[in-house]
């Protein structure tokens, strides 16, 4: 029985030693130090992109005829790319050239009745004042100078008359013009034009294929335009702010890293994914890009000649602004609220107020950390 007794004594006693060991032994964690010249960056992971994107096609329908470029050609704004069937307009045109030509020659007749119109006036007047001046006298008869008067009345009509067929026959000449403008323009429209200096991304259809009026043919870029689109986290994008510089590594190339600035911010954020899309330009990226591909930037918002930097995952009940930290204070843990300040691209933040006097706070928590319990400061691994 004194067996059993002394047994279970010692059993108990080894479990309540066991239990003080592991509860009251000190636990050794790292704990965040000051830095100097801190760098605060923030990530973003987006594609190659370019500012200016064209799919352009015909403003009318018909037959591909010819394509002169094809993906990776570069054209100079005017340079004819590709062409539609266009001999039903060009019939029209000639039509409209010839409708021209017919008002010409009727604006010429209609000039040469004015002249004759206005001889015919000229000699009824003469004939007129001679018959007036023989009846003052009483040599030719009233009737006579009466029928003097008017031919000379119904010559000035005939006048008017041709003068007003030149004026219609000028505004149908205007018509024909305008007419055959339009018939000209839209046949232009058969052919498609390089609108500016743009290297082909794409062409969609081939000599031969029916395209509707608006269909793409070719997709265009500005090589000057091309850009970085990243997507930053909408709880870090406050940061952000036009000029900024950044650093960007292309999928293609990883080892390499190019240099950019923010260019434009995007004013509506991702409703879905709770992002905001920014746009940077880059300085010394390679001459040849391609657009789709996956980049990552690193956009600097700020530095700090001092800070200290506190790992997210070290912080509980995070809102963006407080958290609350661990912290060994005289050799034994305890919680401290703090004021949280800027974040940079290694999950990380700053600590800006709330630290007590001569508290350090804990960068990665062990395991059984508890209030009170007694720490031992190691090294940072």
């Amino acid at each position: 029985m004194r067996r059993v007794w002394l047994f279970g004594f010692l059993t108990a006693l080894a479990i309540a030693a066991g239990f003080l060991f592991l509860t009251e032994r000190p636990l050794t964690v790292t704990v965040a130090q000051p830095e100097s010249n801190v760098a605060l960056r923030i990530y973003g992971l987006g594609t190659v992109e370019a500012r200016i994107l064209s799919r352009v096609g015909f403003e009318v329908g018909g037959a591909l005829t010819a394509l002169a470029v094809d993906a990776g050609d570069r054209v100079a704004p005017g340079q004819k790319m590709a062409s539609l069937h266009a001999a039903e307009q060009e019939a029209r045109v000639a039509r409209a050239h010839a409708a021209v030509a017919a008002n010409e020659a009727s604006l010429a007749r209609a000039e040469a009745a004015v002249v004759r119109a206005r001889a015919v006036l000229a000699q009824s007047e003469a004939a007129n004042r001679r018959q007036q001046g023989l009846a003052q006298r009483d040599i030719a008869s009233i009737q006579r100078a009466e029928e003097a008067q008017r031919d000379e009345d119904v010559a000035r009509a005939d006048l008017a008359v041709a003068e007003a067929d030149v004026a219609v026959t000028r505004a149908q000449g205007m018509d024909a013009a305008a007419g055959l403008q339009q018939e000209e323009t839209l046949l232009a429209h058969h052919r498609l034009i390089a609108p500016y200096d743009a290297l082909v991304v794409a062409r969609h259809a081939e000599a031969g294929t029916v395209v509707k009026a608006g269909d793409s043919v070719l997709t265009l870029i500005d090589p000057a335009t091309v850009w970085i689109q990243a997507y930053v986290d909408e709880e870090r994008a406050g940061q952000l702010a036009l000029g900024q510089p950044g650093t960007i590594r292309l999928r293609s190339q990883p080892a390499a890293q190019f240099h950019g600035t923010i260019a434009r911010i995007g004013i509506e954020s991702d409703r879905v994914n709770e992002e905001r899309r920014v746009w940077l330009t880059c300085a010394d990226c390679p001459a040849e890009m391609f657009l789709g591909e996956q980049a990552e930037v690193r956009i600097l918002t700020g530095t700090r000649a001092t800070a200290l930097m506190v790992p997210e995952l070290a912080i509980a009940g995070f809102d963006g602004h407080r958290g609350t930290v661990w912290t060994v204070v005289d050799g034994r843990l305890t919680r401290a609220e703090l004021t949280l300040g800027a974040r940079d691209d290694r999950g990380r933040v700053e600590v800006i107020g709330g630290l007590p006097e001569g508290a350090m706070i804990v960068a990665r928590v062990p395991k059984g950390a508890a209030e009170g319990r007694r720490a031992r400061i190691g090294e940072a691994p």
